[in-house]
């Protein structure tokens, strides 16, 4: 389980009006799959420092991630502590995995918040007639100043290990462009992180 205790994330929720999340990039082990088994139980783990946040945003992928599969899931606010999960204790956690009977581990983590400037430049109708109807209108009612806007990029991982054994299974990276809300959020990044396990055919 060494390699699990870096995994264990810190998950973030993110959203914004319209369709503003995508995926970056993913990983899955080749022939990996996992298809819908009463006998699967995965541990969800979202880690913020924020406790409400947490349990906000494990309950919400809980509901709007892993109930699609019809399988056993458990938010880790019930098994793990706050102060256990700042540890980030390797034994701990395996512990409470294998104890759990759990075949599955989903984890989350925010990878990176990138600030993104962009110059939308101004536009200018050139006025066809003669000088003196342009002149008589004047150039300022045909042009628009240019502007700068910035977003906040977050790109956010989605990991699954299987249990027994313990190895990758699938990663994912999210980019979401400027974040409002976290139960819409999560129901996003769950949209587009399923979707693109179907399409892969990880999620059978």
């Amino acid at each position: 389980m060494k390699q699990l205790i870096p995994l264990v994330f810190i998950a973030i929720a993110i959203v914004s009006c319209g369709p503003s999340t995508k995926i970056v990039k993913t990983w899955r082990e080749p022939g990996a799959s996992v298809t819908p088994n009463a006998n699967n139980k995965t541990l969800v783990i979202a880690m913020v420092k924020d406790e409400t946040s947490r349990r906000v945003i494990e309950d919400q992928l809980v509901d709007q991630f892993l109930k699609r599969l019809n399988e056993k899931a458990v938010v880790s606010y019930t098994i793990l502590s706050t102060d256990l999960l700042k540890e980030a204790n390797e034994a701990t956690l395996k512990e409470k995995l294998t104890g759990g009977q759990f075949t599955h581990v989903l984890l989350m983590r925010l990878g990176d918040v990138e600030k993104e400037t962009s110059y939308t430049p101004g536009t200018t109708t050139a006025f066809y007639g003669g000088y003196g109807r342009y002149y008589g209108y004047g150039a300022s009612w045909y042009s628009t100043p240019g502007y700068y806007t910035t977003d906040k990029n977050y790109f956010v991982e989605t990991t699954v290990y299987s249990i027994n054994p313990d190895k990758l299974l699938w990663t994912s990276t999210t980019k979401t462009v400027n974040p409002k809300n976290i139960e819409k959020a999560v129901n996003e990044i769950a949209d587009v992180v399923s979707e693109k396990m179907r399409k892969d055919g990880f999620l059978k």
